[in-house]
């Protein structure tokens, strides 16, 4: 099996901590030189220095905030035009919580700006490159309410629907080129955003955020919560040249939660 990604360059989004860290690592143990993107320079010097060199590779990062595209697309494009990208790891935290009802359209707005039209940018940016370099992976890290709506949720789970039908347009148009685009939906995992929705659960429901999260656990058939690096693997796995006929697909890794295929 061909999991070798030694001279391979990745773009790994929302890459300080959580999934996006833990991608930025398996990716760099399988000999890609990383390219982290988050909003905190202090955040990403420190995880460049956590990844694995022992294969020569050169690490770096670009400090950008996806509400303001215009600066993402200036950054992107100076990376552009000193490497080429191979692999592209869309990974953006979720919007905030509530029930749709009580969505502002701003609300949708800035979610479908950092998730959508961030995503699109960035995938028109390296696609130039992956098609003369022949080689092209792009996975998007999106939720499992692509497959069953979650609640409490009604802006992340119409974004990130959006999301999944844009990248399986893109998986069509980009194939020929042997490009692939998947998209990875994680189920609970041990991430800030988890402590968030916890923390959310319990207050309302004035359980403990310890006895809201044994209950949440309970509806995985695992009976526990993902660690990051086990999100991590997956994408890194479908970033390898042993994945080039996976393509335009949803791989869930939740434990077996969700009920539908």
């Amino acid at each position: 099996m061909n999991l070798n990604l030694k001279n391979k360059n990745a773009l790994v989004c929302g890459s300080s901590r959580g999934i996006g860290k833990a991608t930025a690592i398996e990716l760099a143990k399988l000999g890609a030189n990383v390219t982290l993107v988050a909003r905190t320079a202090t955040a990403l010097t420190q995880v460049r220095d956590e990844l694995d060199h022992s294969l020569g590779q050169k690490h770096d990062f670009i400090v950008a905030d996806f509400s303001d595209i215009q600066d993402l697309k200036k950054r992107i494009r100076g990376l552009v035009s000193v490497k080429p990208i191979h692999i592209l790891i869309n990974n953006t935290g979720g919007p905030p919580g509530g029930p749709i009802s009580e969505a502002a359209i701003e609300e949708f707005t800035t979610a479908f700006q950092n998730h959508l039209l961030c995503n699109h940018l960035l995938v028109k940016a390296v696609t130039p490159s992956m098609k003369k370099e022949a080689y092209g992976r792009i996975i998007n890290v999106i939720s499992t309410s692509v497959r069953e709506p979650i609640d409490n949720l009604g802006v992340s789970n119409t974004t990130r629907g959006a999301v999944a039908n844009w990248a399986k347009t893109f998986s069509k148009e980009l194939g020929p080129f042997g490009i692939t685009v998947n998209n990875v939906l994680p189920g609970f995992t041990e991430t800030d955003r988890l402590k968030e929705i916890i923390k959310t659960k319990a207050g309302k429901s004035g359980q403990s955020e310890e006895a809201t999260a044994e209950l949440m656990k309970k509806v995985v058939p695992l009976r526990r919560f993902a660690d990051p690096s086990e999100i991590g693997s997956v994408i890194a796995f479908l970033s390898t040249p042993a994945a080039g006929y996976i393509s335009g697909t949803n791989v869930t890794v939740d434990g077996g939660r969700t009920k539908s295929h």
